[in-house]
């Protein structure tokens, strides 16, 4: 699966999570970008993102993401790995 075709499943994601079909990310999104997007949210980002790509983050991992493009940078490697 291609960068950019994780992007798009993340973007689906993101749009689920936060119940808004007009929300658009980037690379550069971060939790301070999107009003509703709190400790809560977080969990169930990275939740809906383990189910969708069938794999699990290790906390450490999560918590050194600074923005939505680390996040798919760090799916995009996870895949990688397990080819």
């Amino acid at each position: 699966m291609s960068r950019e075709e994780v992007f798009d499943k993340v973007q689906e994601i993101f749009r689920d999570v936060f119940d808004d079909e007009e929300l658009t990310i980037s690379d550069q999104t971060n939790s301070d970008e999107i009003d509703e997007w709190d400790s809560l949210e977080h969990i169930s980002l990275i939740i809906s993102m383990e189910k969708e790509f069938s794999m699990k983050f290790d906390i450490k991992e999560v918590n050194k993401l600074e923005n939505v493009g680390e996040m798919i940078d760090l799916i995009v490697r996870k895949m990688e790995a397990h080819e």
